[in-house]
């Protein structure tokens, strides 16, 4: 029942490599970050229902829901020089989910 998110998120991450190659010999590096589930106002409706977060939390191998600076530390990295020869790539901060199909 998720087709449509999966679609568009494999689409985000074809359209980055793309522009990697595209826009590379200019100086301009294109990644895509790809989160799983933080704990950040968007989620509130769904971890106000009682034991949701726990539960979501217990299908992440790393066991816990991340606050959004969890997510904005690989993005700092991306954006540093430390990663001044990373371009076209999907990082996803998601605490291992994708792993089990997540």
């Amino acid at each position: 029942m998720h087709s449509h998110y999966a679609a568009t998120k494999a689409a985000l991450a074809g359209l980055a490599k793309s522009w990697a190659a595209e826009l590379g010999p200019r100086g301009i590096r294109i990644n895509v970050v790809a989160p799983g589930w933080v704990d950040t106002p968007m989620s509130a409706e769904e971890f106000a229902k009682p034991g949701r977060k726990e539960a979501i939390a217990a299908t992440i191998p790393l066991r816990r829901v991340p606050p959004p600076e969890d997510i904005a530390y690989p993005i700092l990295f991306l954006v540093s020089e430390w990663a001044r020869h990373i371009t076209g790539t999907t990082l996803d901060v998601n605490g291992g989910a994708v792993l089990v199909g997540g």
